[in-house]
């Protein structure tokens, strides 16, 4: 079995403040001990936000990667290229330490914005999406009520949705303006973050629940619109589906609904980085 790393590095980008940025340090103290290793990981998987790829800890990482004889591809990638209504496009970066070859090395040390070189990993759907218009990635998305959690599945009751998901109407009369409103029918729908259920500015969308409602473009709704949506949040077992997590996942439960929240605004896409590691655990 080969020596790998997965690295999941939250937010090094952080405020441009690059390597400087204290969530870094970890990261680079594992640059630093690889090149100290008398066997370093022959394969090395790192997921990163949108931003890292021009920072100077990304630099880092290419110059350490070098050294050790790494030959890379790196990706942006969303959910929405894999036919997921769900907008959060993340920088990855996969790494084989010579002999071992990437199944398409013409990609090497390449920034690609497509899953098209995972084509034996993925479906035909996902191909060539870094030439679709976002009108031809709506076609190709499931809409968000597919990822709905259904009350004949064992779901969630109306009596529990309307106390701990519907939005305070307060809170609709104070950030209703900065909401972001998805609809059943909805194609895409905003990263959740760890914030989400606490905050509803720039945290994550709300559902519009009300029935025979049309999708209306949000700088089009007043206040008394809004609050006439239904707006609720996304349950945390939505937002497992949303990250394409199996059926059977579900947390302890001690797990309060805030940390949930938490959890799941940090965690990956299954839908992205599956393809990405049978890719890069693939013989040339």
């Amino acid at each position: 079995m080969h020596g790998f790393f997965l690295l999941h590095v939250s937010h090094t980008h952080g405020l441009q403040k690059h390597s400087a940025d204290a969530r870094a340090f970890s990261f680079i103290k594992i640059l630093n001990l690889m090149q100290n290793m008398s066997h370093p990981p022959q394969m090395l998987f790192v997921e990163n936000v949108v931003g890292f790829e021009v920072s100077d800890t990304h630099d880092q990482l290419l110059e350490v990667l070098s050294s050790l004889n790494f030959n890379l591809q790196e990706f942006i990638l969303s959910p929405l290229q894999f036919g997921v209504p769900y907008s959060r496009p993340r920088y990855f970066c996969l790494a084989k330490r010579e002999p071992m070859l990437f199944q398409n090395v013409s990609f090497n040390s390449k920034l690609l914005r497509t899953p098209m070189c995972l084509s034996q990993t993925v479906n035909s759907a996902s191909q060539d999406s870094d030439h679709r218009t976002e009108e031809e990635l709506d076609r190709v998305c499931k809409p968000v009520k597919d990822f709905l959690v259904k009350e004949a599945d064992g779901g969630i009751h109306n009596e529990t949705i309307l106390q701990d998901y519907i939005v305070p109407l307060n809170l609709i009369e104070r950030w209703g303006n900065a909401m972001d409103i998805a609809y059943p029918e909805s194609k895409r729908c905003c990263c959740f973050t760890k914030s989400y259920y606490r905050y509803v500015k720039g945290t994550g969308s709300l559902l519009a629940t009300s029935e025979n409602v049309k999708c209306v473009p949000e700088e089009k709704l007043g206040i008394s619109s809004l609050k006439e949506l239904g707006l609720r949040f996304f349950t945390p077992r939505e937002i497992a589906n949303f990250h394409s997590f199996p059926s059977s996942f579900s947390f302890p439960d001690h797990i309060s609904l805030r940390q949930q929240y938490a959890m799941l605004g940090n965690s990956l896409s299954a839908a992205v980085v599956g393809p990405l590691l049978r890719y890069l655990f693939a013989e040339a």
